[in-house]
């Protein structure tokens, strides 16, 4: 054992990262929420539930469920519809509450440190992951900004019977913007009630969609609660995966972190933490029940008035009716092809024109309600990892511009269907960038020096790494799916190159992760002082979810370089020192 204490103190001696004295989180820093302005939380005087604490802690929620109405997600339901019918109806709502588990981690981390995700990745990565994270989440907002600027322009070309051309759409989206950074100097709570009302119109207009079609509802439950997809193949496969990629955002976790911040809640109490936890909770499970809600309405619409169709039903159909678009549906046999575009202008053939305009204004809604929670994801990202603080007027003119370019480029110089098939390669780029936000955040709340009485429990690991692991089935399902398209060498290459960069990384994250899932028990000596390195990590104490085992030297000299972390005796605060800096939490 002395040779393995020998490695140990060579291995606390190797920095990783600069490790420097605690310097405190300003309180300008800490307190940094989406605007300059915090929601009291009023005291009730009792400890029971209380609806006017519910009725402050109502927002942040909210605002994190229009990723989950955005036009991606719409495009996502509405072929998962038309293709499988009511059968994957289960799917969208195991989705729903996956992501759900995910919002919980996220607010946990951000209510209990004070701190959002980002922030807490630049104070424990080393810079190079850091950067490369950062990287890769710009890339999962701008993709997220470029579907809503397609539903936009889509939206636009629907109810000006396209005398607006996409481009033009397109174009459009950067006056409405400017329109939303007006819209925020209101007031926090104004800006949160006008996120609600776009969500009111999502609600109604995709809800008349469904009272007009009238779906079946033994069909609609048997779908939700059946988890069965009888006759399904690789077509039906493909959508499945493909909604939980449009559902469960990245850049929606890092935000969500961040926007709980916004009410005051004393830390250094543990029943104010606790409760702030519950009452977020139920908030986010309450704005997710509404989202599945209006979700649950396109897919139930296109699968009772579409499924089994053919473009022939849907061309004959159109002419009949006179619709302005009836030539984007071909005179064949082939099964019937929709997308937000010609989902609009099915509507509008089969059950009026009213049908058409009430659809394009809900994913006008969608994609409005989208683009201001993407602004704000990307500032926190961007001060979070960098402490770089931009206004939000650079900050959107950054973001819309990386968006615009390539969508104003293909809206110019190809059709609509090139357009939305945009979509489909952005819902899949979420799904592949989305390890990069689910890896932190189990890792982090994963810390018992960071988490103290809130960390992971064993069921909350064991279903995160579930979740973790079947995100990469279905990106593994992806590279399968789709690297046969490719039809030149170049393109091969290229995508072996990234991919291999890609699973390194990942592995980086996941060995970082299993140090922290592993080692559960922190009761070492501080001899070291409160500031010390950790010096042991008992074999006997360190445990894994599949039971306790000793841990192999290589695993132990990990844990002492990568860890070190100690607890503040006797108070809610926490010291942690990790990566660049160590850093007083609280």
């Amino acid at each position: 054992m002395g040779s393995l204490e020998k490695e140990v103190t060579v291995a606390q001696n190797k920095r990783y990262g600069t490790i420097g004295e605690p310097e405190p989180c300003t309180k300008e820093e800490s307190e940094r929420t989406y605007l300059d302005e915090r929601i009291a939380v009023p005291n009730t005087g009792s400890p029971g539930f209380s609806f006017r604490k519910l009725w402050a802690f109502t927002g942040p929620g909210f605002l994190m469920s229009i990723a989950y109405l955005d036009p991606g997600n719409i495009e996502s339901d509405l072929q998962c519809g038309a293709i499988a019918g009511f059968k994957l109806l289960w799917v969208l709502l195991g989705a729903t509450v996956l992501g759900l588990l995910c919002q919980r981690l996220a607010v946990r981390l951000g209510v209990v440190t004070g701190m959002d995700l980002a922030q807490i990745c630049r104070y424990y990565y080393p810079k190079a992951p850091r950067w490369i994270l950062w990287i890769l989440v710009e890339i999962a907002i701008i993709g997220s900004d470029m579907q809503e600027v397609i539903g936009t322009a889509i939206a636009f070309s629907l109810l000006s019977s396209g005398r607006i051309p996409l481009w033009g759409g397109v174009l459009i989206t950067i006056i409405d913007t400017l329109f939303f950074l007006f819209l925020d100097k209101y007031g926090l709570r104004k800006l949160e009630a006008f996120f609600a009302l776009l969500i009111t119109i999502m609600a109604v207009t995709f809800g008349y969609e469904y009272v007009v079609v009238k779906p079946d509802q033994r069909e609609v439950l048997k779908g939700m609660f059946y988890p069965y997809c009888s006759g399904c193949g690789s077509p039906e496969l493909l959508q499945a995966v493909g909604i939980i990629g449009a559902i469960i955002m990245p850049h929606n976790i890092y935000l969500h972190s961040s926007l709980v911040k916004s009410r005051v809640v004393d830390r250094k109490q543990k029943q104010e933490v606790s409760e702030a936890n519950m009452y977020y909770m139920i908030e986010s499970s309450i704005a997710l029940f509404v989202s599945f809600l209006i979700n649950l309405f396109v897919m139930a619409v296109f699968a009772e008035a579409f499924y089994n169709k053919t473009n022939q039903d849907a061309y004959d159909v159109c002419q009949n009716s006179s619709s302005p678009h009836a030539d984007v549906f071909p005179s064949n046999n082939d099964s019937l092809s929709v997308d937000i575009y010609k989902g609009g202008v099915i509507l509008g053939c089969f059950f009026g024109p009213a049908a058409l305009y009430i659809w394009a204004v809900g994913i006008l809604a969608a994609g409005q309600s989208s683009t201001m929670t993407g602004t704000y994801a990307g500032q926190f990202v961007m001060e979070g990892f960098l402490n770089l603080k931009w206004s939000r007027f650079y900050r959107v003119l950054f973001t819309r511009s990386c968006a615009i370019i390539p969508t104003v480029f293909v809206a110019a110089f190809k059709d609509v269907e090139h357009l939305t098939g945009m979509n489909d390669l952005l819902n899949v780029l979420q799904s592949i960038l989305l390890p990069f936000a689910l890896l932190p955040v189990l890792t982090f709340t994963s810390m018992r020096p960071l988490m103290c009485d809130f960390v992971n429990g064993l069921i909350g690991k064991i279903v995160a790494i579930l979740l973790i692991a079947l995100i990469m089935a279905i990106n593994l399902y992806f590279v399968f799916v789709y690297i046969p398209m490719l039809d030149s060498i170049p393109l091969y290459v290229l995508a072996a190159v990234l991919l291999f960069f890609y699973a390194v990384f990942n592995l980086y994250l996941v060995r970082l992760c299993s140090i922290y899932l592993s080692v559960v028990n922190y009761n070492c000596p501080h001899s070291m002082g409160m500031l010390g390195v950790a010096t042991c990590i008992s074999f006997s104490k360190c445990k894994t979810i599949q039971g306790t085992v000793e841990l192999v030297s290589l695993t132990f000299l990990s844990c002492c370089q990568f860890l070190a972390l100690d607890v503040l005796p006797g108070t809610w605060g926490r010291v942690s020192v990790l990566g660049e800096a160590p850093t007083v939490l609280i």
